[in-house]
């Protein structure tokens, strides 16, 4: 059979067949309007926290206030007790507690050293960072304006206070992360998660449908029509990438670090192993509402051992060397390297090679399945058909 025509009839089965073409049109935008939609609120505001104030001055009052106002916390109650701002934490009423010790007031009026001390589910690291990083700035602004009065009335300076308060001035600005939000450093990862997955799905509901009966697909060799099919997905997956890392990226307002030419050179052995993967996979399915079950599943597992939402170390090391035979894996690792790191291509070159030795393997894997598969549909349509026709003569 022409290729071009064998290109064709694989067009053909994706756009005509239901199920796949939801999974590889629909499914796709569908995901990444869905996926990222928790993460778009990713800059924590708000978040509230008890109040223990055993000192119960104007200056204790003052925190508080200073507190509330910020745009990060909201004071919810005040407690008299570290048990009770447990239960409020452990109830989900709160998120973290502010405690001010008896006799703060006094203690820094006398020059003398006082603690104030807070706590903050760590549960989410944004959360716990919003309400640490705010109420340290609090309570360095009091501790200044204690130290402020001081210096003015032992007659110092108005630029001479200037000085000892602000010895050192810091000018922070985060580096890949500008909002410091999930987005800039979930939503790579995820997008090429929703990539990986939904190309299986299609590859193994299209194998399933197959594998069962005769068709173009049992009378071309096995070479042709991996390469036909291969080609097919990589057509539309194409058009897929660039809407994910082009719209995708705009649209949730992750910064491309990574300079285009090496995103594609990712993505090209990304792509072309992950459609052999799933073409060998789609050989071993008879029910066409399987594949999907199976690799809904895996999404959750892939993204943990991914190793950028749960740290690879706390993973058992038999199952980080498993997964580097999935594709997604090296392929995000790789991609947060490029653009979250702003890493040069050469300290990549590992995950690309690595991505085109699972093509080259599960290349392999998949012509040798695929020719097994047409051998057993012709020998066993074929002796059925026969059969058929030697009843009908005896009948007739």
């Amino acid at each position: 059979m022409n290729f071009l025509i064998l290109m064709r009839f694989e067009f053909r089965t994706i756009f005509h067949n239901v199920p796949v073409m939801l999974t590889v049109i629909a499914a796709p935008i569908f995901y990444l309007m869905l996926y990222p939609s928790p993460y778009l609120t990713g800059v924590p505001t708000k978040q509230t926290i008890v109040i223990i104030d055993h000192d119960q001055t104007s200056l204790s009052h003052q925190i508080i206030r200073d507190t509330n106002a910020s745009p990060k916390i909201k004071v919810v109650a005040k407690v008299g007790s570290i048990q009770q701002a447990k239960k409020m934490i452990e109830s989900g009423k709160a998120r973290g507690f502010l405690i001010i010790p008896n006799n703060f007031k006094h203690n820094l009026l006398l020059g003398q050293q006082s603690t104030l001390s807070y706590g903050a589910d760590a549960s989410y690291f944004l959360v716990f960072g919003a309400i640490a990083k705010t109420l340290t700035v609090i309570s360095m602004e009091i501790s200044k304006k204690i130290q402020r009065s001081g210096s003015l009335f032992h007659g110092a300076s108005i630029q001479e206070m200037h000085l000892s308060l602000n010895p050192i001035k810091l000018n922070t600005v985060p580096v890949f992360n500008p909002t410091i939000s999930y987005n800039p450093y979930l939503i790579p990862g995820l997008l090429l998660l929703l990539l990986h997955q939904t190309m299986l799905i299609a590859l193994g509901t299209i194998g399933a449908t197959q594998w069962q009966k005769k068709g173009y697909w049992s009378r071309v060799s096995a070479v042709q029509l991996v390469s036909a099919r291969l080609l097919a997905f990589l057509c539309i997956y194409s058009l897929l990438t660039a809407l994910y890392i082009g719209w995708g990226f705009m649209y949730y307002g992750v910064t491309l670090v990574a300079d285009l030419r090496d995103m594609l050179l990712l993505m090209i052995p990304f792509l072309l192993s992950v459609a052999t993967l799933g073409i060998w996979l789609s050989c071993f399915f008879k029910n066409t509402e399987r594949p999907t079950q199976v690799f809904l599943l895996m999404g959750m597992p892939i993204i943990f051992l991914a190793g950028f939402v749960w740290p690879i170390i706390l993973i058992p090391k038999l199952l980080v060397n498993f997964s580097q035979l999935i594709p997604a894996i090296p392929a995000i690792m790789t991609m947060l390297k490029l653009n979250e790191l702003g890493a040069p291509w050469a300290s990549t070159i590992g995950g690309w090679l690595q991505l085109w030795a699972l093509f080259i393997v599960f290349g392999a894997f998949a012509i040798y399945n695929v020719r097994q598969r047409q051998k057993d549909i012709n020998t066993r349509i074929a002796p059925i058909k026969k059969t058929i026709s030697h009843n009908d003569v005896q009948s007739s």
